[in-house]
Parts: C-alpha cells; structure tokens; sequence
C-alpha cells in the first residue's frame, strides 16, 4: 500500500527522533562504560603501587597487615592474593589457583580470574606485580560494577522508549501541521481547477517558513493567471467587437471591387481593401508582439547603457520631427548607470511613445524625449503638446483594445500603449501617463 505524503513525512520524523535519541544513547553507554573502566583501571593500580610500597617497607607480614585492613566487613569484591609461581595462593583474599598464567606484571586485565567457582563464573579487573618470589595479585570483581551497568542501561533504555513516545507524538504533530498547510494549498488549486481564479492561500501572520514562501508564489501565480484570464477574456470580446467593422468593411470593397465594371472604381475598390487588410494585420501583429513581450526569456536581456539608448532613438526621429514642421528635443538629465534590458522590446516601446507623440501632436509643437533618474527609478518619457489624456480615462486608454471616443474616427487597433505596459512590467517597471499642461507625458518607470 502506498502511503501518503502526510504519513511518510510522520514516519520520518519519527525514523529521525529514534536514531538521534539512539544514537545519543549510545554515545552516553559507551562514555559511561569507558569511564568506569578507567576508573577501576586507575584504581587497581593504585591498589598494587600501595600495597608493593608495603612489601617493601615491611615484608610479607607488613603485607598481610596491609590486606586485612583493606578488606572491609561483607565486601566480597576485593581481591588482594599473594601467589607463588604455580599460581597458588599464600595469603590474601582470591581464589585458590590463580588462572593468570606465568607473566611476572600485567597492567591491568579483565578476565576470568580463577577456575573453580565462583571465580569461574564472575569476570575481574586485576594487575600482577612481582614482589621477591611471589607475585602480587589486585584488584576487583565486576559483580558492582556490572550491576551499576545495568542500572545504567535500564535508565538508558527507558530514555529511549520515552525518545520514541516523543518522536511518534511530533510525528503527528508535525504530520497534522504539514497535512493543514497541505490541504489550504490543495482546496485552493482545486477551487481554481473550478473556476474560481479570486481564491488565494492564506499565509501566517509574520510568516516565513517554506508553506509561506510557497503560499506567496502560488498567490502571484494566480494573480498573474487571473489577469491574463481577463485579458484574454477582454481581448477575445475586444477581438470580436473591433474586428467586425473592419471585416465588414473588407466584404463591403471586396464585393464593390467584384462588381464594378470601371476600371477605376475597381483599382480605388482595391486600394480601400488593401488598407482594411493592413489596419487588421496591424493589429494581429501587435497582439503577438505583446505576448511575446509577456514571455520572452530572460536570458536575452544584457546590460544596456539607457542615455545611448535614448540618443540613438532621438537621432531616427530628429529627421521626421523636422519634417512634420515640429521641434524635436532630447533631453538627458543625470544619466543613471547600465540596466539590464531587452534591447529591441524597449526601443520598441520607446518608439511607440514618440510615434503617439507626433501623431497627436500639433503641427510646430515640441516633443522631449527625456531620461532621468529619481531616487531608485529611472524614468524614460516622452512629453508633447497634444490634446492629452484626461486623467479619468488613461487607465481605458492602457487597456488593449482601450480607443477612446476622440480616437474612434482615426485608423488604430488601441494595442500601442498595452504593448509598451507589457513591456515595462518585463522590466519590473510600469507606464504612468501623466499631464504635460497641456499634452501628455507618458513615462516608462524602472527600477535603477
């Protein structure tokens, strides 16, 4: 059976709270049991460095006083035997026949000391010194160690069940709060699936974590989808409804230029056509550039000085200004440094702006091309002294399709100001129109 996302993350929070809790354990068993064999190591031989000094002040008999002061009443752990070299023992407490072998010193060793019970049975730690003809034998049963061990061990293991209580309950907890923030993600996604493109994920106040990262993307997405579910929407119903006059007006000529016999009237029939055609290409044209415009990669922009790019564009139109009968300034206050630009869409946009200028124009006016950098923002604009926008009707004027009644009687698609919008939302920036008292001032804002 697959498990879910939800279960698989519980199970792995669970999986990672043991084997940390283990894992920890561990390393405290192991530092316990290695301190506590240093311990005795340390304190075995310091037993025999004593109890050689003795032997040496005073002999066996000074050793024996020794032994018997050492033993404390009911301590069965101790081991302090003189043995011979077959291993027997003389004085002292252990067992009868030492199983240690035939070496003269031994550091410290833990082993079987004996071979018949119950030295047989039960490891010590111990160390063998020579003293004259004997060796020395010390040190200790492992009975009390052993059992301070296992006490040690029982509390470790009872640590671990509780670690692993603790990792099954934030397992839940952690699966209950990956599984909420999971489920606002997935109603959302099928509410859109719907239809319903207003849903948005609602994030944390103060929020930082990766649901809430997640949440604000998905919620730019959506802002993004709607947007061009509208547009599309309004581009479609503008399509259909701007597109109809024109057509219209095709079928009209192309029955007139059928019918007629003058050859005249048929060549002005089929002029009248050809213009019709270009006015709906136009259009056609200007909707693909604006949404290639929405997708173009981001790999071709390159760094671009933005004065140059203004000189150049003021140089193309000086000439066509001059011959409109208009004065054609450029102005460029402050030159900001290089942007990262799409060279060809902004000198596109740019141009549209100073194409509306001298359109709308009037005859001896003056256009400004200006550049110039406020705060963060660089603004590039073109300022006429036209007819102008009223400031209630520039956000229809940005709008696709968005003609306004003044401009109804003149040959266009409404798609100029969109495409530079779109533009400029590429770069991060935006379109401001603005008024020029009179005229207009429309203004491609970037970020610096």
């Amino acid at each position: 059976m697959r498990l879910s996302v939800t279960a698989r993350i519980a199970l792995l929070a669970i999986a990672l709270a043991l084997v940390s809790n283990l894992v920890l354990v561990a390393f405290v068993w192991r530092q316990i049991h290695d301190d506590a064999i240093d311990a005795l190591r340390r304190d075995t031989i310091e037993q025999s460095d004593a109890l050689v000094a003795v032997w040496r002040t005073g002999g066996l008999p000074a050793l024996d006083r020794a032994i018997e002061e050492a033993r404390a009443p009911g301590d069965l752990s101790l081991i302090i035997a003189v043995i011979n070299a077959d291993g027997r023992r003389i004085a002292g407490v252990g067992p009868k026949v030492a199983a240690i072998g035939q070496p003269d010193t031994i550091a410290f060793k833990i082993s079987r000391l004996g071979r018949s019970r119950p030295w047989s049975e039960r490891e010590a730690g111990y160390s063998v010194r020579r003293i004259g003809a004997y060796r020395l034998v010390s040190g200790r049963l492992l009975d009390d160690w052993e059992q301070e061990q296992r006490g040690i061990e029982r509390a470790l293991l009872l640590a671990t069940l509780l670690s692993l209580g603790l990792g099954i309950g934030g397992g839940l907890v952690v699966t209950r709060y990956v599984g909420r923030r999971l489920d606002r993600v997935a109603d959302v996604i099928e509410g859109v699936a719907g239809g319903d493109l207003s849903l948005r994920v609602a994030s944390a106040p103060g929020g930082g974590d990766a649901f809430d990262r997640l949440a604000t993307r998905l919620n730019a997405m959506l802002d993004k989808v709607e947007r061009l579910m509208l547009e599309l929407r309004l581009v479609t119903d503008s399509l259909a409804h701007d597109l109809r006059s024109p057509i219209a007006r095709l079928r009209a000529k192309t029955e007139t230029a059928i019918l007629v016999a003058d050859p005249a009237q048929r060549e002005a029939a089929l002029g009248g056509l050809l213009i019709e055609t270009d006015l709906v290409m136009r259009m056609l044209s200007m909707l693909m550039e604006i949404s290639r415009s929405e997708s173009v990669s981001r790999d071709r922009f390159a760094s671009v000085d933005p004065a140059d790019l203004v000189e150049e564009i003021a140089e193309l139109y000086a000439p066509v200004a001059e011959d409109a009968g208009m004065h054609f300034a450029v102005v460029v206050e402050a030159p900001p440094q290089r942007l990262i630009l799409h060279r060809e869409l902004m000198t596109q946009a740019i141009v549209n702006l100073v194409d509306n200028a001298l359109r709308h124009a009037p005859s001896g006016g003056e256009v400004t091309l200006r550049l110039v950098r406020q705060g963060g923002e660089v603004r590039i604009q073109v300022e006429d002294r036209g007819a102008g926008i009223a400031a209630a009707d520039r956000e229809q004027a940005i709008r696709r399709f968005g003609r306004l009644d003044n401009a109804r009687s003149t040959p266009g698609a409404g798609l100029g100001l969109s495409l530079i919008e779109a533009v400029a939302r590429l770069h991060g920036g935006r379109l401001e129109l603005g008024d020029n008292m009179p005229g207009l001032v429309a203004a491609i804002v970037l970020p610096a």
